[in-house]
């Protein structure tokens, strides 16, 4: 029985004492069913009595024993115990427990989706460089993230759009032109340009393109550097972000919105009734929905702030059919928050509903705070090249956004246990192993599959901690907490191997019969292996077979 089926049966239950005349209630067409903390306390828990006591007007207790007696009819329950004020503690027989385990590998991939959040049209943007320079080390924690809530969010039934906004308009731009200038004769960059390496390998390339640049007029030559140094570092941003196994469905252009769209926003908005005219530029009236201060969207010279931008780039989404926009943001941009809500709200949007903002924390790594226009950032493709793919998505994964971390790169290079993304890992290529030496000792699941066999405690833990994933993915995707998968894995890793260490899926040795427990074990080891697939999957990270 699955957690899902579960939950069908209390809502039959809930149908059953109403229809009896036992309480008088609007029976809710989802139940939550949980883990305990405690597995004393049974598989599966719920609240629902105590949820709908008061609506009843009945004692939870009262309500939840009039539940219990009819779970305890259904097949596949073995006992229902009511705990505390009204909390339903259920524990099912070892068939139905172990049902479970194929029913997971029937699902394969699909298990642990959900559709929670069917119907739900999201616009998620996250990274959002500029491309003045390399992908370095802020971008990556918000690259993995990103990645990561658009995996859960895509699981749980939604519509998703991953997006890039590109800062490719504006004064930094005009900058890096004349830095790329700067390293191709030689010079020093001027003041406020960027110094870093790059940009002299940025030089290079574009004098291969154009060995006339330093012939061209001042102007022209920082034009065209600016815009061939432009393609080059973007090329090299979405090359890096594919390594790196994260993948956008939009890069939306910053200079696109300067064709048009800016003035178009300032008069919808101003139709709204939220612009106003002062001392020459054209303002927001942003306090009105809680900003701390009327915002410039066109300042007195008739030239657009980036407020301005950020205007016309949120209505844009409206427009492109987005009701939903979550933006994940640097740690610099807490200021942020409320000016975005306030743009919201003027487009007559409703703040709490159509636009979510996630601020993420400062990172650093081996001690190293960086920084791109110092020259001496820490880079994603050295990130790469230093840890790897896998160990650097998984760390950043598993600890909440807006928590500050201080990595040791060293530390997440280790292949041991004391790694968590090597101890998860090991765990599904053990799980592979495992089913690769059963085949060759004769063990296949076609043979036979008998459910009640998987009666040893390490197995009601194991298959315990298998149902709970969709919730896990569920609340996750809720909540934009992937570290609530990746703590999920650790603990499920260490499910399995408890179990590996009691339980045998191979016959000790050639003489010993080949009998339905080792199938069934198999089911299980293998059930196992697709959660750890699945879940090292909504993370960006791979499941190797072998390590």
């Amino acid at each position: 029985m699955t957690p899902e089926q579960l939950a069908e049966a209390i809502i039959a239950a809930l149908d059953q004492a109403v229809a009896a005349g036992d309480v008088t209630v609007e029976v809710p067409r989802e139940v939550r069913v949980e883990r305990p903390r405690s597995r004393e306390h049974g598989d599966w828990s719920t609240n629902i009595a105590l949820q709908l006591a008061k609506k009843a007007g009945v004692p939870p207790r009262d309500l939840a024993t009039n539940l219990a007696s009819r779970l305890a009819e259904v097949q596949g329950v073995a006992a229902v115990d009511v705990a505390g004020p009204g909390f339903l503690n259920i524990t099912l027989d070892a068939a139905s427990a172990g049902e479970l385990a194929r029913s997971i590998v029937e699902a394969a991939e699909t298990f642990g989706t959900n559709e929670t959040m069917q119907g739900r049209v999201i616009n998620l943007e996250f990274v959002s460089a500029n491309p003045t320079g390399p992908l370095h080390i802020g971008h990556t924690r918000w690259a993995a993230l990103g990645d990561a809530i658009r995996r859960l969010l895509l699981a749980s039934g939604a519509e998703v759009t991953a997006e890039h906004y590109t800062n490719d308009a504006g004064n930094q731009m005009d900058l890096f032109g004349a830095s790329i200038v700067a390293r191709a004769a030689g010079t020093e960059v001027p003041e406020g340009g960027y110094p870093g390496d790059y940009v002299t390998e940025i030089a290079a390339a574009v004098l291969a393109d154009r060995p006339d640049l330093l012939d061209l007029p001042e102007a022209e030559q920082i034009e065209v550097a600016k815009e061939l140094g432009y393609r080059h570092q973007l090329a090299q941003m979405q090359q890096t972000l594919d390594t790196f196994n994260v993948h956008f469905d939009v890069w939306f252009s910053e200079r696109t919105l300067h064709d048009g769209a800016v003035e178009q926003a300032v008069e919808r908005l101003r139709e709204q009734g939220h612009v106003f005219d002062q001392e020459g530029a054209v303002w927001l009236r942003t306090t009105d929905f809680g900003d701390d201060r009327d915002r410039v969207l066109i300042r007195a010279n008739g030239v657009p702030t980036y407020f301005a931008s950020d205007a016309a780039y949120y209505l844009n989404k409206k427009d492109r059919g987005f009701p939903e926009k979550i933006y994940l943001l640097g740690a610099d941009h807490h200021g942020y928050i409320g000016r975005l809500k306030a743009i919201s709200a003027c487009a007559g949007d409703d703040p709490e509903a159509n636009i979510e903002i996630l601020i993420g924390q400062l990172i650093t790594i081996a001690g190293a705070r960086m920084g791109k226009r110092r020259g001496n950032a820490l880079y994603l493709t050295d990130l790469l090249e230093w840890i790897g793919s896998d160990p650097l998505r998984y760390s950043l994964a598993r600890f909440p956004a807006d928590s500050p971390l201080d990595l040791d790169g060293e530390e997440m290079r280790k292949r041991s246990n004391d790694n968590p993304v090597f101890y998860v890992q090991y765990a599904h290529a053990r799980t592979c192993n495992v089913a690769r030496l059963a085949g060759e000792d004769g063990v296949s699941r076609d043979d036979g599959f008998d459910p009640s066999l998987l009666a040893h405690e390490t197995e009601a833990t194991l298959l315990a901690a298998l149902g709970d994933f969709p919730r896990v993915v569920a609340q996750a995707a809720t909540l934009r907490e992937p570290h609530r998968v990746a703590r999920y894995l650790e603990s499920l890793a260490a499910s399995f191997h408890r179990w590996y260490d009691e339980c045998r899926v191979r016959p000790m040795d050639e003489h010993e019969e080949i009998t339905d427990l080792h199938r069934t074990r198999l089911w299980l080891n293998d059930a196992t292996r697709q959660v750890l697939a699945n879940g090292l999957g909504l993370l960006g990270v791979t499941a190797p077979e072998r390590m």
